[in-house]
């Protein structure tokens, strides 16, 4: 990884991720970026449209998946650690979203920190933090 363009255009991933941190409200549905920036322990679940949120939350956790796996493949140049990536970022994402919709549905005051992190993982690039580490070590280790 000794290209200068290289390092360029992982910057230029890390960037569009930043943008859709940035502008999360202007580009996805979700009543509930407001809702955890409250004191939302002491709220009520915000009205909600099922559909429209799941869709929006999908989206973005596609678009995130997309940048990472450029970023994931910039920085290890192997075809295998991608393919591995989707297998993961697939699972993640069927296992994530089943409980973020139970706890859209079905929701208890009780459960709204643990839903906030399931969350969390959805709508944040959490799995590249932990995939690029992971990988390294495993390169390290051949």
């Amino acid at each position: 990884m000794r290209n200068p363009i290289t390092y360029i255009l992982i910057l230029v991933l890390f960037g569009l991720l930043v943008l859709i941190r940035v502008f999360e409200n202007e580009l996805f549905y979700d009543p509930y970026l407001l809702f955890f920036k409250s004191d939302y322990l002491h709220m009520d679940f915000p009205r909600r449209e099922i559909l429209k949120l799941t869709l929006y939350t999908t989206l973005r956790y596609v678009l995130n998946t997309l940048i990472s796996l450029g970023i994931i493949y910039l920085f290890f140049k192997d075809k295998s650690i991608v393919k591995f990536s989707v297998i993961i970022y697939t699972i993640a994402y069927i296992i994530l979203l089943s409980f973020f919709l139970y706890f859209v549905i079905h929701p208890r005051q009780e459960d709204y920190y643990l839903f906030f992190n399931f969350r969390r993982f959805l709508i944040q690039p959490i799995l590249l933090i932990l995939l690029i580490p992971a990988f390294y070590y495993y390169k390290l280790k051949q």
